[in-house]
């Protein structure tokens, strides 16, 4: 089959590469028919980060199931599925929790060993899918592949973000970054309840896109002016940060109030941050991190699409085929578009 592969920091390749099968009882082979260039890509491809050469890239997949194992229940071959871009056996204590990504048998598509065990990822035709009916999620039918895509990453973490920012209907919500997490967390808080929304990004064509789909938004010069305008010089009261790193947490607290929320979901370069624990506990800040979960939080996703509270489509920019995903790469690497999504035609 063809697929696209890691080869070296910045370098992906088209490689050609036996087909996928069933290897344990509670597996799936799934036909890709759409996947996407994701900013943790982006990271990890960039630095090569826990992967090696021929490391199959890509975690968010919409497709068609071709064949289940014997302990498959919930999906069937033929029925299109969007699965999670990592894995949990669903039985564990963490699983019946709802809190997957503590699963000691997860794996996250196409990143290497940079969460955890490896698992090929889906920048291919073809990808086994472990643990299928856990990890995999019928579509409905009036959600097209190009939304639906969105589910198994990028709106999952919009969604994880804005529930565990625990802001009340009305309050005020900063977005920090236009990038697709930063969007749909606009988006998400507004569907949730929010009274005001701003988003905060540095370029021009991004904050156009969000003003485009209902979302006020400003440059980061401006958004300590704006958020104390709309809140009488409190602050605001939940801050998302969807970029990550210790520049953005830092411009997240400034934004926010006393006993407001922050709660980031963007993936760190810098692993360490040295922040005012002074202040954090004179100001009685809540401090939070997330990971998205579409085993979890699947039928909310869906119900948010298809009721049209939130809708992706706008941030897709560019769909490319599966060949031309090495070159696309680049583009998306250079932050020109927002959301790349790929056909495995070509």
């Amino acid at each position: 089959m063809r697929a696209v592969a890691y080869w070296a920091p910045g370098e992906l390749r088209r490689v050609d590469l036996p087909e996928p099968r069933v290897e344990a009882p509670d597996d799936a082979v799934v036909e890709v028919r759409r996947t996407a260039v994701c900013g943790t890509d982006l990271h990890l491809v960039g630095d090569g980060h826990g992967l090696t050469p021929g490391t199959v890239t890509g975690h968010e997949l919409v497709g068609t199931v071709r064949e289940v194992g014997p302990g498959v229940r919930r999906v069937r071959p033929g029925q299109r599925v969007v699965a999670a871009d990592f894995t949990a056996c669903g039985l564990c204590w963490w699983c019946r929790r709802g809190d997957h990504w503590e699963c000691h048998e997860r794996r996250f598509m196409g990143t290497g060993t940079a969460f955890g065990p490896a698992l090929a990822g889906c920048h291919a035709e073809l990808v086994r899918v472990p643990h299928a009916d856990v990890v995999l999620a019928p579509v409905p039918d009036e959600v097209p592949d190009d939304a639906a895509v969105f589910v198994g990453d990028a709106l999952a973490t919009a969604y994880a973000a804005t529930r565990r920012a625990r802001f009340l209907p009305g309050d005020v919500v900063a977005v920090l970054g236009g990038g697709p997490v930063g969007q749909l967390c606009a988006q998400v808080a507004q569907a949730l309840g929010a009274g005001v929304v701003v988003l905060v990004e540095p370029l021009a064509a991004r904050r156009n896109l969000a003003e485009a789909c209902g979302v006020p938004a400003v440059e980061p010069a401006a958004a300590a002016d704006a958020v104390r305008r709309l809140t009488d010089g409190r602050g605001a009261d939940a801050v998302l940060d969807a970029v990550g790193g210790p520049a953005l947490l830092d411009a997240a607290l400034e934004l926010l109030r006393p006993r407001g929320t922050l709660c980031s979901v963007g993936v760190p370069g810098d692993r360490s941050w040295s922040p005012s624990l002074a202040r954090l506990f004179a100001d009685e800040i809540t401090l939070s991190f997330a990971v998205g979960d579409a085993m979890r939080d699947a039928d909310a996703l869906f119900g948010l699409l298809r009721g049209g509270q939130v809708d992706p489509l706008p941030l897709v920019t560019a769909t490319v085929p599966l060949g031309d995903l090495p070159a696309a790469f680049g583009v998306a690497a250079s932050r020109s578009g927002v959301k790349t999504l790929v056909r495995p035609d070509g």
